[in-house]
């Protein structure tokens, strides 16, 4: 779980009120309250198709509600034009593509592009946020090499690489780890991490693997049939009887013996409980 300087300002808040979302005449999330946590991560965790990557794209505006709203210190997405929120809010979507033989330099330098008019044009200001942005995420030495040449793990970080270039204090990720292997998934958590800490960034990113989600955010949200049904530090959210509702799994809880926070152990069909230390 990570930790923020209290020395800092809280970043923006956005919030969520009576939110009623759709595909056609599908509903998806129903009646949903949500205020995510300034200057923190919080993890969107639960089932297949609950309703995580739905909400996310309504917090990011790029999902119209059926009924409620979501607000941005106090003002409703819609209200604020596309090229401030731009500035405010950025969000990389599940497994995003770049054009072919577009470089790691110039998929970064889009993020930029909210920064952009025709009064304002390239600025040096632009050209440090790419090159911090390549040096945050370890790109520095491959900024010239075309993004469909990157392995796995490379490729993600250029694309976080841009959203940390758009230099926006709230950062929406949708299943940030997912492909990646092992290392590499630790690698792009990590990356979040020194974000939040090092700039007070404020990020919702949905995960699947809750020790992951218990061990890098300071707020977990359960999701369950679109609706929330548990949120709240990581330690008193994933629990073996919430874990057990939400995705239909017997489970042990122990103590992640790196960082404290809860350790969820699996049991299929053919397990029996045996005892856990806590310790």
């Amino acid at each position: 779980m990570t930790t923020t300087d209290p020395g800092k300002q809280p970043g923006p808040v956005l919030r969520a009120h009576g939110l009623h979302l759709a595909y056609d005449n599908r509903l998806v999330v129903e009646d949903l309250d949500l205020t995510v946590p300034p200057g923190r991560i919080t993890a969107i965790v639960g089932a297949n198709a609950c309703g995580k990557s739905t909400l996310l794209r309504a917090l990011a505006r790029l999902l119209p509600p059926r009924q409620g709203s979501v607000e941005l210190d106090g003002r409703a997405l819609r209200s604020i034009p596309t090229g401030e929120l731009a500035q405010r809010l950025g969000i990389l979507p599940q497994t995003p593509v770049a054009p072919e033989g577009l470089t790691v330099i110039d998929l970064v330098s889009r993020g930029r592009s909210p920064h952009q008019s025709w009064w304002r044009q390239w600025s040096d200001a632009d050209e440090l946020a790419v090159h911090e942005a390549l040096a945050a995420t370890g790109l520095t030495g491959l900024a010239d090499r075309a993004v469909d040449e990157l392995s796995g793990g490379q490729r993600q970080r250029a694309w976080i690489a841009m959203t940390v270039a758009q230099g926006t204090p709230v950062l929406l990720l949708d299943e940030p780890t997912t492909y990646l292997d092992l290392a590499h998934q630790i690698d792009v958590l990590d990356l979040i991490t020194d974000l939040n800490r090092r700039e007070n960034r404020t990020v919702v990113m949905v995960l699947h693997d809750l020790n992951q989600a218990c061990r890098y955010a300071d707020h977990v949200i359960a999701m369950k049939s679109g609706r929330i049904v548990a949120q709240g530090p990581p330690a008193e959210v994933i629990t073996a009887a919430a874990v057990e509702d939400i995705f239909d799994l017997r489970c042990q809880i122990a103590t992640d013996p790196v960082s404290g926070t809860p350790l969820v152990i699996p049991m299929g069909r053919h397990h029996e409980a045996v005892p856990v230390s806590a310790d």
